[in-house]
């Protein structure tokens, strides 16, 4: 019995004479001194469908430099960044998208925006990009710059990965925070058009600076459950400015502005029994003009 090991039937590929495809990426074993190496990088098709969705994209954006559209873009640069930052040929192969993008970018956002190095950028833009990079600045919100990606070491898989032994459970636990950039990500897909862009901008950067957290209870928020809170109300002279914004829960954001006694017990009972937190409730029920809650419904 013969083994038909033609190269359209075969399946193996030798990495050292050409390369591999799999899920966006290619891979290849190149030499490096006496040993092979990985180089990963992304295929071709690939590029092309990134190349053709960030026009798509910019076109929408000089039609109408609309938050929403913003930060689609936004959303698409972050997203192809994070799941590509694991190649180690990332960086070359998003600086030749850039190189190729600039033309098309500068002549249909130039009437719509002004390129420009950051100036005073939010938190989360100063966090994952270069502010040596210009990048256009469209009503206040600055693009994300596609080509400022930087190769992302994943780790191998080690012992002291462990959930068995307390040292284990903290690396582990450090090792999800990237798991915020998928939550960011969410939150700039959301709609909302009646909100401003500044307000948009400023939510992410909220919750990217609290690492995901609430701002009372302090627990994991997702971005499903998000509900961002003017401190001080627009009705009192408020505005979407970022020390003016709280991320909370759905449910406490809720319970803040809510003067029904029976719905209030209702929201109380999800919440953990704890006085520091209600007196939280209070203060931000204070500052919007509403009655605080007893410490007696607690116990209710």
């Amino acid at each position: 019995m013969k083994l038909d090991i033609s190269p359209e039937k075969s399946q193996i590929v030798n990495l050292r004479k050409r390369e591999s495809e799999f899920l966006g990426f290619t891979i290849r074993a190149n030499k490096k001194g006496k040993k092979r190496v990985a180089h990963t990088g992304v295929i071709s098709s690939k590029r092309k469908k990134m190349k053709q969705e960030a026009k798509k994209l910019i076109r929408r954006m000089k039609s109408s430099p609309s938050a929403e559209n913003i930060h689609r873009y936004n959303s698409f640069v972050l997203g192809l960044h994070q799941y590509f930052k694991r190649a180690t040929l990332v960086n070359l192969v998003f600086s030749r998208l850039a190189y190729d993008l600039k033309p098309f970018l500068v002549n249909r956002l130039r009437p719509v925006g002004k390129l420009e190095h950051p100036f005073q950028p939010p938190p989360f833009y100063k966090k994952t990009f270069s502010l040596g990079t210009k990048t256009f600045n469209i009503n206040g919100v600055y693009l994300f710059p596609i080509g400022n990606v930087k190769t992302f070491h994943t780790r191998n898989f080690s012992p002291k990965l462990s959930l068995y032994t307390k040292t284990g459970r903290e690396q582990i636990h450090k090792s999800l925070r990237p798991d915020i950039q998928k939550e960011i990500g969410h939150l700039m897909k959301s709609s909302l058009p009646k909100r401003s862009i500044e307000y948009l901008d400023n939510r992410i950067s909220r919750y990217s600076m609290k690492m995901g957290r609430r701002e009372i209870t302090g627990e994991y928020l997702h971005a499903s459950d998000v509900h961002c809170h003017h401190y001080v109300p627009r009705n009192q002279g408020g505005s979407d400015q970022f020390q003016n914004l709280r991320n909370l829960h759905k449910d406490i954001h809720r319970l803040i502005h809510m003067k029904d006694i029976e719905k209030i017990k209702v929201y109380l009972e999800k919440l953990p029994q704890n006085r520091l937190i209600l007196d939280k409730i209070n203060q931000y029920r204070k500052v919007c003009g509403v009655e605080g809650i007893e410490a007696s419904s607690l116990a209710e």
